[in-house]
């Protein structure tokens, strides 16, 4: 088989096992973001119970980066310190560890039933819960097919006069190596895709496992140098915790390199073939570290604090004033063509929504551990929505005075109505949601596990909502237009779900619940109020499609009919 055609198959398989880690760790956060949220949150404060539920989420999410990026959030949130994620992150490296110790295994026979299940599963329900579960499924059985091509993809590689000379250089020039291996493993962002593929190609004879222990440890660090690449932007202590996490594994990394160069390693005592011995001491690596390690994630946050130093203190205003910096998308130079300026419109429109999200993204944050001067500046935000809604609404009436033609005109119409119902979603979070978070934390009450559990479930189903309609808002799918009109309904159900729920912890007499009861309902309503806001973008597409009924009434009873008729 000729070098390119092998590349070709070799790429597209570890495409597959790039794409399948990604389904899975989507059907994980979308099934259970809340509860995997909820469980950092607990965490806190317990080194040891840190790194345990950073293990268990890296697990379920088969990813290091991805619990990385949510120690990081928790960490600039101030919900946890930089030394408790950087006890979650050696966690969570040693818990990517074992999904590569389980996927490493000859489960291939499993691919067809995985997929028959899990498509089954993702088809034909409609509940999120039994959808994302076969959506993890059918991730699962990629992982494992993607395995296969590159076992059949590298088979004529054993036979090729290059490969020799190649795994001869690595050898002796160990540097080379634990780089090339680095680089890659930030290339593709999973760690553990990078060492599935380095394991495969060592069960199959293309790579010695000396020359695979360098691979490892480049691998390893350049896991950890993923999410220090993404924070690159974000708040001192997020970008705390990756290089924290870095610092120890590059040192650990750099140190068992040189110590392989000085000593003959027994790998042969650690598995019975190359692939099993690179699986079992990459295990061994992350273990020692979490063992050697942990005790000084204290000693780490003073090192990176002393790195990364506090960014001076913000002035009044500064964060809300980020946001009315930029440019306005109300272009008026084509004012005159109706539909330039509705697709101006409807851009300005989309960054009105990005405020709001942006207000409302981390209300259970502040609920938890939010400071006063992060809600006074969340608030302020509410000003810009204010203004943008303002300029929309004067924008679209002026346009209005031209020559347009009858769908121009609704267009407008719509674009207006969906502009005065997001500054109504803005004032509900800003008077309402934050008024309540700041209350929680005056009063220093805290809700019931139950009761955070089920707050945080609607807040994450809301956040999804507000991307669906501004989906809606830019695409006109209808589709998704549906599926925003079933979200609401599902969270009003959910709302009505949560009261009884709530009742019954009163009437069980929870202290927590009492004294949170009034702030609890206030944000189930509201969050409830925000999504119905959301959800307008779609009735107008519904509306002409014909899928949306005038009245939610039942027919059939002769006084509902009469009341009907006497309302006509």
């Amino acid at each position: 088989m000729q070098f390119s055609i092998i590349l070709l198959h070799l790429a597209g398989a570890v495409m597959l096992l790039l794409w399948a880690v990604r389904m899975v760790r989507t059907g994980v956060e979308r099934a259970c973001g809340p509860a995997l949220r909820d469980a950092l949150r607990q965490a806190r404060g317990a080194r040891l119970r840190s790194a345990g539920a950073g293990t268990v989420l890296a697990v379920l999410l088969q990813s290091s980066t991805a619990v990385a990026m949510l120690a990081a959030g928790f960490a600039a949130s101030g919900m946890i310190s930089v030394s408790g994620g950087l006890a979650i992150l050696l966690g969570a490296d040693l818990g990517s560890a074992l999904v590569v110790q389980v996927l490493s295994f000859n489960l291939s026979w499993l691919v067809p039933a995985l997929i028959l299940v899990g498509g089954a599963m993702f088809l034909k329900f409609e509940a999120r819960g039994i959808k994302q579960g076969g959506r993890i499924l059918m991730g699962i059985a990629f992982v494992l097919l993607s395995l296969h091509m590159v076992s059949e993809a590298t088979a004529p590689m054993r036979q090729s006069a290059l490969l020799p000379l190649v795994i001869s250089y690595l050898r002796a020039d160990y540097f080379t190596a634990f780089v090339a291996a680095a680089l890659f493993t930030w290339l593709i962002h999973s760690s553990v895709a990078a060492i599935l593929l380095f394991v495969t190609l060592a069960a199959q004879d293309v790579l010695p496992v000396e020359v695979g222990l360098f691979f490892i440890l480049g691998a390893n660090c350049g896991g950890a140098l993923i999410a220090v690449w993404l924070t690159r932007g974000e708040a001192v202590e997020a970008r705390r915790v990756p290089l924290g996490n870095l610092i120890f594994r590059g040192t650990a990394a750099f140190v068992a390199l040189f110590v392989l160069q000085a000593v003959v390693f027994p790998a042969h005592l650690f598995g019975a073939t190359e692939g099993r011995q690179l699986v079992n001491l990459h295990l061994i690596f992350n273990l020692a570290l979490v063992v050697c390690c942990l005790p000084f994630t204290g000693l780490m946050e003073r090192l990176v604090t002393s790195m990364i130093a506090d960014r001076p203190e913000a002035k009044a205003g500064e964060g809300a004033d980020l946001m009315s910096r930029r440019a306005s998308a109300l272009d008026r130079t084509v004012m005159r063509t109706p539909r330039l300026a509705l697709a101006s419109a409807t851009r300005e429109l989309l960054r009105m929504g990005e405020v709001v999200e942006v207000m409302l993204r981390p209300v259970m944050d502040f609920f938890d551990a939010g400071t006063a001067e992060q809600i006074r500046q969340a608030q302020k935000l509410d000003e810009e929505v204010n203004r943008a809604h303002t300029d929309i609404k004067l924008y679209i009436a002026e346009v209005n005075r031209g020559s347009m033609i009858a769908a121009e005109a609704q267009r407008g119409i719509e674009l207006t109505d969906f502009a005065i119902n997001l500054e109504r979603a803005g004032d509900i979070v800003a008077k309402n949601l934050l008024v309540l978070t700041r209350e929680l934390r005056d009063k220093g009450l805290r809700f019931s596990s139950d009761g955070w559990s089920e707050l945080s479930g609607l807040h994450n189903r809301v956040m999804a909502n507000m991307q669906l309609a501004l989906n809606v808002l830019v695409s006109s799918d209808l589709d998704s237009a549906r599926q925003l009109v079933v979200e609401k309904e599902r969270m009003r159900k959910l709302e009505r779900m949560s009261h009884d729920r709530h009742l019954k912890r009163l009437q069980s007499g929870m202290p927590q619940s009492i004294d949170t009861s009034d702030i609890h309902l206030e944000a189930v309503r509201a969050l409830k109020e925000v999504n119905s806001l959301l959800a307008s973008v779609a009735y107008p597409l519904l509306t002409q499609s014909g899928d949306l009924l005038e009245s939610r009434l039942a027919r059939g009873n002769g006084v509902a009919d009469e009341m009907v008729s006497a309302v006509a």
